[in-house]
């Protein structure tokens, strides 16, 4: 019998698990999921590693803290080794899904650092640094969609490297993340690289759109405004979807992917549901459409395997429905350029509270072993 997870791969989406850790690689885990849950690449961020190396519960890290203690490394230099090596053995693991898929998945994320968001050098500096220290052909190097990440996401592709641009919550930023690619491979091709070897994702947030959103309505308060709360997120994403379809139809996309480019595939990030009245599987059921990423917490990707129902592409017929949702919010005063905003200043905000945290518990780590 066909899973829901099977049939939602069936019907273009690929299912990426957003989390890992050492004891869910070592343990076979991992590779569990993508044998029986139809998972096939990972996405990490700081908050991740932050809750699997501080965990604990978790001894696996033990061994190579005593050891990077001992060689007197710092907590900045003890967590590029940990999580390189994790992101590293994750990609060994998806390396034959990446065969398989022509080199489309089988991708694992490893993040630049979030004190980087506004420092577009840095980022570029690093994304090279993890690139060539992770040493893997299906690994992907995440920058933020800040303004300060467009130009260091245009410089990485430009040479060579794969990026998951992550933190986007506006079309009108998404629309820059999308030229920043175009540009990033224009330049690629220049310097003479096989462009069918450079791949991208746009990480696209959904429910913290929701949460932001149905907070302000609310606040508002009247009957319109309550009718509209839950519908901001897919909306917003259904309508990406459609600017991403509209771009890689366009000429200069055209050129590109004549020349052997790969589009660069919107990814469904923050799919966990945050409203427990919602349902489980509501930001995996209602975003389905062909060539499009959706990246699970654990939660979700049970929920979708126990119960989720797939009923083809619930994105590409919703795009006037969408608009509808976005003149009702204007109608009743919510600012959409504002929750956007609002989203990525709290989203590299949150990145940054879990790296400092992550850092302060590495560094008592260290200072406990030597």
């Amino acid at each position: 019998m066909t899973t829901p997870t099977a049939a939602l791969a069936d019907a273009g989406v690929s299912i990426w698990l957003d989390d890992l850790s050492r004891t869910r690689i070592q343990s076979g885990n991992l590779a569990e999921l993508i044998g029986t849950r139809n998972v096939v690449g990972v996405t990490t961020n700081p908050t991740i590693f932050a809750n699997s190396i501080t965990n604990p519960s978790d001894t696996s890290y033990d061994a190579q803290v005593a050891e990077l203690a001992a060689r007197g490394a710092t907590a900045e230099e003890a967590i590029l080794e940990a999580t390189t090596q994790d992101v590293r053995d994750a990609l060994d693991v998806f390396r034959p899904v990446w065969e398989q898929t022509g080199h489309v998945d089988g991708r694992v994320s490893i993040e630049v650092s979030p004190d980087l968001a506004h420092d577009t050098e840095g980022t570029t500096a690093q994304a090279k640094e993890l690139w060539t220290k992770v040493d893997r052909p299906n690994l992907l190097v995440k920058i933020p969609a800040t303004k300060a990440g467009l130009p260091a996401i245009t410089a990485a592709i430009a040479e060579g490297i794969s990026i998951n641009v992550t933190l986007i919550f506006s079309l009108e930023r998404y629309a820059e993340v999308i030229d920043a690619y175009l540009t990033g491979l224009e330049q690629a091709a220049a310097a003479g690289h096989d462009l069918s070897t450079i791949h991208s994702v746009a990480s696209f947030f959904v429910s913290r759109v929701d949460t932001e959103t149905d907070k302000r309505l609310t606040a508002i308060g009247t009957d319109e405004a309550t009718a509209l709360k839950s519908k901001a997120g897919l909306a917003n994403a259904r309508l990406a979807y459609e600017l991403y379809e509209q771009t890689f139809a366009g000429d200069r996309a055209a050129a590109l992917l004549a020349a052997g480019a790969n589009r660069q595939r919107p990814l469904w990030a923050s799919t966990g549901v945050k409203d427990p009245a919602l349902p489980d599987t509501l930001y995996v059921t209602e975003l389905v459409a062909p060539n499009v990423v959706n990246t699970m917490p654990e939660k979700t990707l049970e929920a979708t395997y126990d119960h989720g129902v797939i009923t083809g592409d619930t994105v590409t017929g919703a795009y006037e429905e969408s608009r509808e949702v976005f003149a009702g919010l204007a109608a009743v005063g919510v600012d959409f350029a504002d929750v956007t905003q609002v989203l990525e200043d709290e989203g590299v905000e949150k990145f940054i509270d879990s790296w400092h945290g992550l850092l302060t518990q590495v560094r008592e780590g260290l200072d406990a072993q030597r």
